[in-house]
């Protein structure tokens, strides 16, 4: 695993008006940074900055020859304040209330300022991360050259929100509640097709499911590496992933945008559902040029993009091409009709 880094941010005011410090960890991985161009991750809701190498989460995508290429891009990945991954108490956040998706995105811009990081080359956020990727996007407009939000959107849904509110309720109120919480989001992750396909009610002679035995390894798992506070911070992110409260509605942000945007959508995400993914995209098609969307083909849900690695590599491939980087505008994008 590449060294942990910190960047300190003193007296950060988030949007409620509340002052912490922060400390804002990350990795690189690939040149030093300044030297290459710049690729910016962030992760999922119990994911982490490590993205390649030893127990890397997307080492099929992020690495020597791979589809982010560590020998030709400097991979920056911040990890979200809150999460735990430093193992240290003092890096938690107990006020997770005070905070919202649009302050975890001020605070990874303010930690890009103090890295002199004016320009990325692409900007890449899976689930929650890709929501907190929009907010990052819509408050510093010209970052990158690229933006990429992958099985997310730029606001979270009734849905996402009602299921969130209930995650807050188990962790509070469970007995074990990583274990419980867990459960319960592995069945929104997941689709039943995926389910069917995986267990099809093996064990049930014995009343012994194997689909339950699933759930509770999932739960006692997450339960070792991970702790309460971080997860109801990330839960609180992933409730109030929202950029229109930054002022303007989602048209006039899109505008000053000068990213391609390449959505990636899932077709059977039941969480960030790709009709939400496909009216963004049309909505944003009448302002600004230069946005695309991928569909992800699969049975398994929002986890897809954890899953269908080819599907994934064929979307991204042509963005991360540097020595096809003159013919990007006419070759890097697919639209996937439905």
């Amino acid at each position: 695993m590449s060294a942990l880094n910190f960047i300190e941010i003193p007296s950060f005011l988030t949007r409620s008006g509340y002052q912490a410090n922060l400390e804002l960890s990350y990795q690189t991985f690939g040149p030093v940074l300044g030297t290459a161009p710049i690729v910016v991750i962030i992760h999922a809701l119990t994911g982490n900055s490590n993205v390649s190498g030893e127990n890397g989460w997307w080492n099929d995508i992020v690495g020597a020859q791979k589809t982010i290429d560590t020998d030709y891009h400097t991979v920056l990945a911040f990890n979200l304040p809150g999460n735990g991954f430093e193992n240290t108490a003092e890096h938690l956040i107990f006020d997770y209330k005070e905070f919202v998706a649009f302050d975890i995105a001020k605070a990874i811009k303010l930690a890009l300022d103090q890295l002199n990081i004016a320009n990325l080359h692409a900007l890449l956020g899976a689930s929650v991360g890709g929501g907190v990727a929009w907010e990052l996007v819509a408050h510093a407009p010209d970052i990158t050259k690229h933006f990429i939000p992958i099985a997310a959107d730029y606001k979270s849904t009734d849905w996402i929100i009602a299921n969130c509110h209930i995650q807050d309720a188990i962790l509070r109120n469970s007995n074990q509640p990583l274990v419980d919480a867990r459960k319960h989001a592995m069945t929104l992750y997941r689709t039943p097709e995926s389910l069917t396909s995986k267990f099809n009610r093996e064990g049930r002679q014995a009343h012994e499911y194997e689909i339950e035995k699933w759930l509770n390894y999932h739960g006692i798992k997450l339960n070792e590496r991970f702790c309460i506070s971080a997860y109801k911070m990330m839960n609180q992110v992933l409730k109030t992933i929202d950029i229109e409260l930054q002022g303007d509605n989602i048209n006039e942000l899109a505008k000053h945008i000068t990213a391609n945007i390449t959505i990636v959508t899932v077709n059977s995400d039941l969480f960030f559902k790709p009709e939400e993914n496909w009216k963004t995209y049309v909505q944003l098609k009448k302002v600004k040029e230069h946005i695309y969307i991928n569909e992800i083909e699969s049975i398994h849900g929002h986890d897809a993009f954890l899953i269908e690695y080819q599907q994934l590599k064929r979307i991204l491939d042509p963005i991360f091409n540097l020595k096809n980087e003159q013919n990007e505008s006419s070759s890097s994008h697919i639209v996937w009709s439905r």
